[in-house]
Formats: C-alpha cells, sequence, structure tokens
C-alpha cells in the first residue's frame, strides 16, 4: 500500500501547491516520499509515498530502469505473477521490486497486453518521456484506488485519494473540472501537447467480470476436478491466500467470527506456518464489550492458533473519530460510513500497538457468495448473478474504498483474497442456481465446501452462526444509536427541510445523512456526483435506509441470519 500522485498541465516553476494536495495522502507511505521533476516533459509533476513491502532497497519511485530510460513508473500494488512473468517472457529485472514487470511488458508489448497479464491489484500511471505520452491502468476490481482530476483547460492529474487533487481549482483558470474514481479494469493513454497539457487519446475496458484472465495462473485450468465443485473451490481459495503471503512486513488478519473472515484467517495461519513464517500471525477483532461477535472471533482464533487481539469501543470513541471517518473515505454514503466506524477503531489499534503492517479480510465474499440477506428476495438465480455482477462492478466505490481507505488512514495495507481474478472467474462460472443462497443457509458454497475438513471445526463453521449474528445485530443497533446520539443535536429540523434545495443530488432524509454530507461538502463540495454517485441500498425490498436492520429477515440470533 502506497500513494501515487501525477499532475500533468500545470507550471512546475513553484510548487508550493503540494503541500495542500501531494500532501495530503502522506498517510499512504510512512516510509519515504519523493517528489520529482524533469524537463523532458513539460509542466508534469510526479509524487510517490512508500509503505515498504516488497524490495526495502531498490522499490522507492517514480521507478525509472536503465533498459528504459525514458519510461517513469508510479505504482501502487502488488502483483503476484511478477517472477511468473519473469521467466515466461524472459524479462531482466533490475530491482527485486514486484512492479518492475510493468515496465517491461509496456516497453516491449504495449500498454493493453501489459494490464492483461497483470495478476494482481495495482494502479499505475506511467510517462513516455520519448513518445510523449501517459498510460494508466487500474486493476478489474479497483482494490488499488485511483482518482483522476479532468479540466476542459487540458490539466490532468491522478492520485490514490481523492483529497489529493481537491486544492487545484485555483490551477484551472476558471475552467470546468471534476474529480472522479479511474474505472477499474480499464486502461487509458493520453497525448502531452507541446505546452504541457494532455489530451485524452483512447480510454478501454482490458477486463470483464467473470471472464477467464489472460494470464497464466498459479492453478492451471488442467488441475481443476472436473466434477468436484467442493475441491475447486478449496483449491482456489487457497492459492488466492498463498499468492498474498507475499511480504517483508508482518502479516495478519481481521476476524469478525463471521464465515469469510473466518476462512480467510484459517487459511491464512495455516499458509504461514507451511511457508515457515517466523512469527505467529497475529488476529483483530473488535467489538462493543463481550458482545457475541467478540465471543465468536475469539472461538475461531482458539482453533486456528492465532496471537488474537480484541478491540472494545465506546460511544466516545465514535464521536472522537466520526468527522475523521467520513473525511477518509470522501464520500458520504450512509452505509459506508457506518460500516467503516469499527474499521477504522480497530485499523488505529493494529498501528499503535502493533507490528503487523499486512492485513487479511474477507472483503468481496459478500458480493460474490450473495452474501447480503436481501438477495433471500431475488426473484431467481439469475437475477441474483446479475445482481452480484453489479455489486462486484461497483465494490471500489463502497465495500472496497471502505476496507482500503481506513486502513490506510492508518498506513497499513489490506489484502483481499475473495477478489482474487482466477477464484472469481470460477466461482461466477458454476450454475446460478448452485451460488443462490437458501433460506438459513447462507453462502452454502462456501459452507459446505470447508466442512468436514477440520479447517474450522463444524460446530464453527455451521452453528457458530448464531451467536455471531446475535453479534452483529446487538453491534449495529448500538452503534446506529450511538450515531444517532452524536448527530440529533448538530442538525437541526428546519436544516433537514432545506436539504433537497441545498443537495439535490442524493438528498439525505435523515439527520443522520444530512451530517454526514455536511461534512464530506466541506472537503470535497461539489463533488459529490462523481465520488457518490448513489447511496448503497438493498434491492428487491422496499425499504428507505439502507442497514439490513429493516429486511424482514433480519432478526438477531433467528436460524436464518446472515
Amino acid at each position: 500500500m502506497c500513494g501515487i500522485w501525477a499532475l500533468f498541465g500545470v507550471s512546475t516553476e513553484s510548487i508550493s501547491y503540494t503541500d495542500s494536495t501531494f500532501a495530503k495522502i502522506r498517510h499512504r507511505g510512512p516510509d519515504a516520499w519523493k517528489i520529482q521533476y524533469d524537463n523532458k516533459v513539460k509542466c508534469a509533476c510526479l509524487g510517490f509515498v512508500r509503505l515498504t513491502i516488497i524490495d526495502n532497497v531498490y522499490g522507492m519511485q517514480p521507478m525509472t530502469l536503465h533498459d528504459y530510460p525514458h519510461l517513469t513508473l508510479l505504482c501502487n500494488g502488488e502483483l503476484y505473477n511478477y517472477r511468473r512473468l519473469e521467466e515466461q517472457y524472459k524479462l531482466k529485472y533490475e530491482t527485486r521490486c514486484d512492479v518492475e514487470c510493468i515496465i517491461h511488458l509496456l516497453a516491449t508489448r504495449g500498454v493493453e497486453f501489459c494490464v492483461q497479464h497483470l495478476d494482481g491489484v495495482f494502479a499505475f500511471v506511467l510517462v513516455d518521456s520519448k513518445a510523449q505520452r501517459v498510460y494508466v491502468g487500474r486493476d478489474p476490481f479497483g482494490v488499488r484506488p485511483l482518482f483522476r482530476l479532468s479540466s476542459d483547460v487540458g490539466i490532468v492529474g491522478f492520485s490514490s485519494e481523492a483529497k489529493g487533487l481537491m486544492d487545484l481549482s485555483s490551477k484551472m483558470n476558471g475552467g470546468r473540472w471534476k474529480v472522479e474514481q479511474f474505472p477499474p479494469g480499464h486502461f487509458a493513454e493520453y497525448q502531452l501537447n507541446k505546452d504541457g497539457t494532455a489530451t485524452l487519446l483512447r480510454e478501454q475496458r482490458y477486463y470483464t467480470i467473470g471472464t477467464p484472465p489472460a494470464f497464466q495462473t498459479l492453478v492451471p485450468y488442467s488441475e481443476l476436478n472436473e466434477v468436484d465443485t467442493h475441491a475447486n473451490i478449496r483449491k482456489l481459495l487457497t492459492s488466492a491466500v498463498q499468492k498474498r503471503l507475499m511480504a517483508e512486513r508482518r502479516i495478519g488478519c481481521f476476524l469478525s467470527g463471521g464465515l469469510d473472515s473466518s476462512l480467510v484467517s484459517a487459511l491464512l495461519v495455516k499458509l504461514a506456518k507451511e511457508a515457515n513464517i517466523p512469527y505467529k500471525i497475529q488476529s483483530f477483532a473488535i467489538g462493543m464489550g463481550e458482545s457475541p461477535d467478540i465471543l465468536a472471533a475469539r472461538r475461531v482464533a482458539q482453533h486456528i492458533g492465532s496471537e488474537h487481539h480484541e478491540v472494545s469501543f465506546s460511544p466516545e470513541d465514535v464521536s472522537q473519530v466520526l468527522d475523521d471517518v467520513i473525511v477518509s473515505l470522501e464520500t458520504a454514503d450512509i452505509t459506508t460510513v457506518r460500516a467503516s466506524v469499527g474499521m477504522f477503531l480497530i485499523s488505529r489499534y493494529v498501528k499503535t500497538h502493533t507490528n503487523t503492517t499486512v492485513l487479511f479480510s474477507g472483503e468481496g465474499a459478500d458480493e460474490l457468495a450473495q452474501g447480503y440477506i436481501y438477495f433471500r428476495d431475488a426473484p431467481n438465480s439469475a437475477e441474483a448473478h446479475q445482481e452480484s455482477l453489479r455489486l462486484l462492478g461497483d465494490i471500489h466505490k463502497y465495500d472496497g474504498l471502505r476496507a482500503d481507505r481506513t486502513t490506510a488512514a492508518h498506513s497499513l495495507e489490506l489484502r483481499v483474497p475473495f477478489l482474487d481474478l482466477q477464484w472469481t472467474q470460477y466461482y461466477l462460472s458454476l450454475p446460478a442456481e448452485l451460488r443462490q443462497p437458501q433460506m438459513g443457509v447462507e453462502k452454502h458454497l462456501l459452507r459446505s465446501a470447508f466442512n468436514n475438513t477440520g479447517l474450522l471445526p463444524d460446530n464453527i463453521l455451521w452453528r457458530h452462526k448464531e451467536a455471531f449474528s446475535d453479534g452483529v445485530a446487538s453491534i449495529k443497533k448500538s452503534l446506529f444509536q450511538v450515531i444517532q446520539d452524536i448527530v440529533e443535536d448538530k442538525v437541526s429540523d428546519e436544516a433537514l427541510k432545506q436539504a433537497a434545495t441545498r443537495f439535490p443530488h442524493c438528498t439525505p432524509t435523515t439527520k443522520e445523512a444530512f451530517y454526514y454530507r455536511e461534512i464530506f461538502e466541506k472537503h470535497y463540495g461539489g463533488q459529490a456526483e462523481w465520488l457518490m454517485p448513489y447511496f448503497w441500498m438493498p434491492k428487491w425490498i422496499d425499504v428507505t435506509d439502507p442497514s439490513a436492520r429493516f429486511i424482514k429477515h433480519y432478526a438477531a440470533g433467528s436460524e436464518d441470519q446472515a
């Protein structure tokens, strides 16, 4: 997890404005930072903040190699197949840094081939001073963030977070501009003009979710069992965790006690032992007091043998960090803010109390395996499949954004095996009716695939969900009430009545939503349409609040609770 920042079309005679732009993403890379200007590219400035994970000697950026002195790379990513690419295409690496392969592939085979053959997560900007071109690419699920500033005066900027671009309005000379996410699964090519401005030549999708990847996969498809779906699920999810062990910093995991994080944590501990990693994997759980979710996570940690940490938070903690959470997220989406408070607090604990830097989590499983409760109201399996694809396509705006921003705010790197490309492609290729959750047996395929394996004891894999469900209910209800109490006196009834006039896009209808939006506008004013295109809401049901608490199937401790 690092931070990249690039600006084209703004005079570099003075870089004082970087104090209010580039400096805003310093939290993403506490180990080193660099701003670079090269007169071979007029009016261009590149910046990088580094969290050292791989090659602490030669991994600094912007990266330029002796073989390709005209190419300069900025990349935030982890590329798990860089060694296979080296062997497959006879690449001659100059460093031990995994992202170096981007320069080689783009120089020798072009940008489209390059992005199609990267197995991992990435967001990059590469400048070609000889051709006066800029190439941009982002991984298929947008696990690594990338924001783009576009303007009608030719100024173009890129940053790992939107806050790194917001204070450039004074450079626009009255022109129109916007900050939005660069689309996942796309690459773009820009022409650098003589005056230093940039013109978009093409922007193209290179990957469609659910299709086979172009790169050579870690698990050859010939090794998959033609009839044993459960065996394939175990093999590919295990592979997804295994390839992500690549790190020179301590690895740990978030453990909520639910199925998704429990599977990832158990696989991580098992594979770390097999790889002879010389330390015990730390696991982290958060809750309010001795809540059932804390108890469920404790049982899992005891079984898998992790060094377990429990974090308890109070209403005062929520009040203290709520504004910081919204600023970190760069959205006022209701459910995203709510879900981020706990993750922000537990990330703060990891940073301040341990030396774990790389964290595994279960993000992406609900979107992929239809884990959200409202999937039980899907009219049929085909529509459920399409909703799963939609959620995965937009995960970078909601849960993916939450996961990145809450951890990055505390200089941590998150890894999400459930969004592995080969694994997701295989899972989505299975018959839609097989993947549709049944009442009382949510995520049926995941549970049954790991049943009787010993990875998690059956009484945890199948029955701990009641305690966990009760815990989810208690923590959501408690957090919801805490937030209501915080905002009640900060938003007047009259202000809420004027919300539609003041905020015509994604109009807040509650004091909670209004408060979130006010904080958002203070820092990202005028960009709501681009940074939060719509409120995350469950489908197929008639509710006005995104919380699962308002869905008919939601009942603490009930047998059908997800």
